[in-house]
């Protein structure tokens, strides 16, 4: 088994930090399911600005709220404004399974609103030649 990304929001401002939850990420349902991230899916998220590194799981807040809340000992890990990326994961049976995934990667504006949808694509002639592109929709 290959652990591959499946799904990625990249360099989404965190806008609130709730220490007394009991944990998880709250995020736009409305954001999660332009780039198919799930409810309960755990992700990992990864601070731009302070290099902390935590994984939780999402829980989705109000819809078109833009918000991305670290709640319980994630809030630690983060201020708001912070740039972070959160990344989820699929497994696949090995190499030969790259060729089929095109993960969703949503960039974002200062506002939390969607820059870009992109698809991080590999490819290559044969199997076992691996190339990488990254497509723009």
């Amino acid at each position: 088994m290959l652990q591959i990304l499946r799904a990625k929001l990249h360099c989404i401002r965190v806008t609130g930090c709730e220490l007394n939850y009991h944990g998880s990420v709250t995020l736009d349902p409305e954001q999660c399911r332009e780039a198919g991230i799930y409810p309960l899916e755990f992700v990992y998220i990864w601070n731009k600005s302070n290099g902390q590194r935590i994984s939780t799981y999402v829980i989705y807040g109000e819809p078109g709220s833009r918000c991305c809340i670290l709640n319980g000992a994630a809030a630690r890990a983060c201020q708001r404004g912070d740039e972070v990326i959160i990344s989820a994961y699929e497994y696949v049976n090995g190499p030969q399974d790259l060729y089929s995934r095109k993960p969703v990667v949503l960039t974002f504006n200062e506002d939390n609103s969607i820059h870009e949808r992109l698809r991080y694509v590999v490819d290559g002639e044969e199997e076992g030649d691996f190339g990488f592109h990254v497509e723009t929709e």
